[in-house]
């Protein structure tokens, strides 16, 4: 089995100050909680890597598992936060996010084929067999779409910290429980 957690509260949004945000309080809680949870696995399901996007909301929400594994965070830029347009400013980023979301993944515009992105954030997932993988909003859609054969950009709205269970069947990520949903539009 394979464990994606989305990452905890961020201390602000996109379109804010920071560009890479840790946690508040809330989303440092989260973390705690969700190591609780993966912790509480009978050992033969328990993750024995920790995986995370670069960015330090990620990082932040898989430290607390780390170090009860007594693992490192192992850095993966493949289930990061899908890249914007590299001509968009920061103000621009939010419009250009938005229109994404109510896109299927071929309709994105941008640098890059969004398809193939996405097709990217699932093969690259279905490596960590026996890992938890700590990832986005997003890249979290783009792993469970692919998983479900569904293009939409956002087939559902992960939780901060929600845990998304999939597994391997015939080399392809394959969706076992998805994680808990936001009851509000949580971005």
């Amino acid at each position: 089995m394979i464990r994606m957690i989305r990452h905890g509260k961020p201390a602000s949004t996109w379109g804010g100050a920071d560009d890479d945000p840790g946690l508040d309080e809330t989303g440092h809680a989260q973390a705690r909680a969700a190591a609780e949870a993966l912790m509480a696995l009978p050992e033969t399901e328990r993750p024995g890597r920790v995986i995370s996007s670069p960015l330090r909301r990620c990082r932040e929400t898989a430290q607390p598992f780390a170090d009860a594994l007594g693992a490192a965070v192992e850095i993966d830029p493949r289930v990061g936060e899908i890249p914007t347009p590299k001509a968009l400013t920061g103000e621009e980023r939010p419009a250009w996010l938005r229109a994404a979301f109510g896109a299927r993944w071929g309709e994105i515009e941008g640098d890059l084929d969004y398809a193939d992105w996405a097709a990217g954030v699932a093969a690259a997932v279905a490596e960590y067999e026996g890992c938890a993988v700590f990832s986005h909003f997003v890249a979290l859609n783009a792993a469970v779409g692919t998983a479900v054969g569904d293009d939409r950009a956002v087939v559902f709205r992960p939780d901060h910290a929600s845990i998304t269970v999939f597994e391997v069947k015939d080399g392809r990520l394959s969706l076992v429980e998805q994680g808990a949903e936001a009851s509000t539009q949580v971005l």
